[in-house]
């Protein structure tokens, strides 16, 4: 069934001859193509794998990436990334779709014994996707690139135990002064900076050296400054959003790395 309105079309218990064009003609054409169906995966490449037969979805995207779900779970349970070339056809009472990359070479073939439905979606999007950060991950993402505090940053630990509480983050700065950074993740009020010198006298307790203190924000709240000046601690802007895309370029890095 097709509506000039619908960029997808779908299809209900095809036979494996018109399916199988149906999914190449999808492929050549660059559209996203959803496979349900019962089929067994297997896996050659790097290592091997092999997923006996079971009710499964499988996502053929536009740029030739795969993903094989399963009924459960958010994760695929097998997948290849882009690019991939393609192979259907029919084996006797089998529907073969089979993905094939170059470098490295990898092999994902799926075995159909039955297509409950098959769709092909001409579909479009051109939304901006923000990427915001927890307080968490603003840590992770100054523990990966401490510069983005200031340059020449070294950091020894996170949530350090002290009386008070737990430091965000605890290091020395290029002149040798211990360090202590409270994070925020939304405007920084007047608690943040009592609670950021709190820190940095308990620290001065244990050790016989210099002390900063360093709240970590995307902005202060009115008169915090003033209060950050009369307690000697220093104040660094930074967008969590800044901080996300760190992280993302990192996990995308170790991605690579790791194909």
């Amino acid at each position: 069934m097709e509506s000039s309105e619908n960029p997808a079309r779908a299809f209900f218990d095809l036979p494996f001859v018109e399916a199988a064009k149906i999914i190449r003609e999808g492929i050549a054409n660059r559209k996203v193509v959803l496979i349900v169906g019962r089929c067994s995966v297997d896996y050659s490449g790097r290592a091997s794998s092999r997923l006996e037969p079971g009710d499964r979805l499988i996502i053929i995207k536009e740029d030739g990436s795969v993903l094989v779900h399963r009924p459960k779970g958010y994760e695929p349970v097998n997948w290849q990334p882009p690019p991939c070339l393609f192979e259907t056809h029919v084996d006797e009472d089998v529907l073969v779709v089979r993905a094939i990359r170059q470098r490295p070479r990898e092999s994902l073939r799926m075995r159909f014994s039955r297509i409950y439905l098959l769709s092909v979606m001409d579909l479009t999007d051109s939304g901006e996707f923000s990427l915001y950060a927890s307080e968490e991950d603003m840590q992770r993402a100054i523990l990966v690139r401490p510069s983005i505090v200031e340059e020449g940053l070294k950091l020894i630990t996170y949530e350090k135990k002290v009386e008070p509480g737990f430091i965000d983050l605890y290091g020395v700065d290029k002149d040798g002064r211990m360090v202590v950074i409270e994070i925020k993740r939304k405007t920084a009020g007047k608690e943040a900076a009592i609670q950021l010198a709190r820190y940095v006298e308990s620290v001065k307790k244990a050790v016989n050296r210099e002390v900063r203190g360093i709240l970590v924000a995307p902005r202060l709240a009115k008169g915090v400054q003033r209060t950050l000046i009369s307690l000697g601690l220093d104040f660094k802007p930074l967008d969590p959003k800044r901080c996300a895309e760190i992280l993302k370029k990192t996990e995308t890095r170790r991605l690579l790395e790791f194909l």
